[in-house]
């Protein structure tokens, strides 16, 4: 095969047609995320231990999360109001400076449980550029197009993670503590960097102009009261209370993941620290090769046997490293092969099945609805999560078991979402 048929194959991947068929916003979102990504996937596997260094303690740090999932109940119910009144595109923008750019100013110079705690609240404006970043992703996108799309946004992420051996390599020279603080600067910069870029590059998308004039002089109180309409017609819908229930399940666990993996290799199984940094590196390279080379090969309209093998996985791989020795690399190795094929699995399809069961007429405070409900529903397991940890640092890895298994209950109940395909 010649180097002109193997250009003509590779620009026929399912994966670039995506991209080719949804430009504008959709395109744009996609390429920038490595901006978030990669800073923040240097930084993901030592956040806790950089925390643990300077005196935070198990149960601080779970009550650091507990806390800020309240704020961030709050502060998703105006995500909603203000992606509605300030538009999809400037709310996304202020999201990511106030919740990344200013928050990883104040994380760079933390060094006790107040400015940890003041850093973390700050990232709470997350909260309102998801459902503005939702919005501005999907709302002009091709419907059968959102696992490609969502698949590229997480392979986004993936690819930033093969920058964390520079990390693991500096910790090694020098100490967690320096290092993160630089990283956490340099993050800062990337996050004014993307948002640059989302106001020069980025529209306002159809509806996003059509709710912006349905809420022009609308009070932000009334339109906090609207709420009360919106939450029995969300009760009432059985296919998206099912999709809330696992994304309510996997936030918890993958909180659960993020703040107690680090702390359970290093201080249980007594693994190095510059681990941490591989461990990632090991989960991307398995990711991607399954998004890449296997995923299109699997209908982007078909969610519940795929959702059910990939939370099963997660079971399985919890089991492993629940049972792993002590200096079990082997264990904790197998353990992230196993949960990077149930997460390239689960990912995509658990975002995109949640989206095609919104009306697109209220998306935006359906999900600023659905977030604050997610975050509400987790705050506590935070704290739970941290006591079990003071416990027994295997503990909470048998919760996101059970976590697993109640949701593989609940993906064997779903429906299929009828996705309508839209003309170019």
């Amino acid at each position: 095969m010649n180097l002109k048929a193997k250009i003509r194959n590779l620009k026929a991947h399912p994966l670039l047609q995506v991209l080719a068929n949804n430009g504008g916003n959709p395109r744009t979102l996609v390429l920038i995320e490595p901006l978030w990504g990669i800073p923040y996937n240097l930084i993901a596997p030592f956040a806790t231990l950089y925390m643990y260094t300077q005196g935070i303690t198990d149960v601080q740090i779970g009550l650091i999360l507990s806390i800020t999932m309240v704020v961030q109940v709050v502060f998703s119910f105006f995500g909603g109001i203000l992606s509605d009144k300030l538009g999809r595109k400037f709310t996304t923008m202020m999201g990511d400076f106030f919740g990344w750019a200013l928050a990883c100013l104040v994380w760079a110079v933390s060094n006790n449980f107040w400015l940890f705690l003041t850093a973390a609240l700050l990232n709470c404006f997350e909260q309102i550029n998801q459902t503005a970043w939702y919005c501005l992703l999907i709302e002009d996108a091709h419907a059968e197009d959102l696992v490609g799309i969502y698949t590229w946004i997480n392979i986004g992420g993936l690819v930033a993670i093969f920058f964390a051996p520079l990390s693991g390599l500096l910790v090694g020279l020098h100490s967690i503590v320096p290092v993160v603080r630089v990283l956490y600067l340099i993050f800062s910069l990337t996050m004014v960097t993307k948002t640059l870029i989302t106001f020069r590059f980025c529209h306002e998308t159809k509806q996003g102009k059509i709710r912006r004039a349905e809420t022009k002089g609308v009070s932000v109180p009334h339109m906090l009261g609207e709420y009360r309409q919106l939450i029995p017609s969300l009760l009432k819908n059985k296919g998206v209370l099912k999709a809330v229930a696992v994304s309510v399940i996997l936030y918890v666990a993958n909180m659960v993941n993020t703040n107690f993996f680090g702390l359970y290799v290093t201080q249980r199984l007594g693994l190095s620290e510059n681990f941490l940094a591989m461990f990632p590196i090991l989960n991307a390279a398995v990711m991607l090769i399954f998004m890449v080379g296997i995923q299109h090969h699997m209908s982007a309209t078909k969610f519940r046997v795929p959702l059910w093998i990939g939370l099963a996985l997660y079971a399985v791989a919890a089991l492993v490293l629940i049972f792993s020795p002590a200096g079990g690399l082997g264990f904790v190795l197998l353990y992230v092969l196993v949960a990077a094929v149930a997460a390239a699995l689960v990912n995509p399809r658990k975002d995109a099945l949640l989206q095609l069961n919104l009306s697109s007429q209220e998306r935006a405070r359906l999900n600023a609805l659905i977030m604050a409900s997610t975050v509400a529903l987790s705050s506590p397991f935070g704290y739970l999560a941290g006591w079990l940890s003071s416990l027994d640092r295997r503990l909470p890895f048998v919760f996101t078991l059970l976590l697993f298994i109640v949701a593989m209950l609940v993906i064997w109940r779903i429906q299929e979402p009828q996705v309508e395909k839209k003309s170019a």
